[in-house]
């Protein structure tokens, strides 16, 4: 892997109650890296507003893509 990629993690929602205008069922969201969030059961992602949020971590199944998926999804998310 090039040093100047960053690894990217993806996570699939499961759940969507009581946040249906930000989250799509069976959407893939980007990830964004958040210690604290962890620490508290949150994943946060970008959501349908683009702008990163925090949600309960069991909402979503996290995803171990292939670098040339990440890199496609990516692109397509730019």
């Amino acid at each position: 892997m090039d040093t100047n990629e960053i690894h990217v993690q993806f996570a699939l929602c499961l759940d969507n109650t009581d946040y249906e205008a930000s989250l799509e069922l069976g959407k893939l969201y980007r990830v964004v890296a958040d210690e604290q969030a962890d620490k508290h059961g949150y994943l946060r992602v970008i959501d349908e507003s683009g702008d990163d949020y925090a949600y309960q971590t069991e909402r979503f199944h996290l995803l171990t893509l292939p670098e040339t998926v990440e890199q496609t999804l990516l692109l397509a998310m730019a």
